[in-house]
């Protein structure tokens, strides 16, 4: 089985993204897509937030599950709290994740979460497989 998850815009702080790609790539017997937006996407210079707004809907309609990281400084972008939005909109379920060593994180997503994991390769992709 194939997951389709959409990995929120939060990855893009450091190379988290990277990491967790990787960890999910190694994983034996676990395939998934990614429905995100790429960093190096144009869209990201979208004039207007609604056009970005939209195009994050498009990405994330075929996704079974949001992964957004947990750490403090998702609770003030903006496009967070657009992605858990739009996610509770479309009945996705939203994995939080909180990463390896994190003292502070956002009680903003993890108020949002179905489930919130450590950073921890078979916590999420069990959390992903539960869904």
């Amino acid at each position: 089985m194939t997951y389709n998850l959409f990995i929120s815009h939060s990855w893009a702080y450091g190379d988290a993204y990277d990491k967790l790609t990787n960890m999910l790539r190694s994983k034996p017997y676990f395939d998934y897509r990614d429905y995100s937006v790429p960093k190096n996407d144009p869209i990201h210079n979208a004039s207007y937030a609604y056009q970005l707004k939209e195009a994050i809907r498009r990405q994330m309609q075929p996704a079974s599950c949001v992964l957004i990281m947990a750490g403090v400084y998702s609770t003030y972008s903006k496009w967070i709290n657009i992605e858990i939005e739009l996610a509770k909109s479309m009945n996705k379920k939203i994995i939080a994740i909180e990463l390896w060593g994190s003292e502070r994180t956002s009680a903003v997503v993890k108020n949002a979460a179905d489930k919130i994991v450590r950073w921890n390769t078979d916590s999420i992709v069990s959390a992903i497989r539960g869904y």
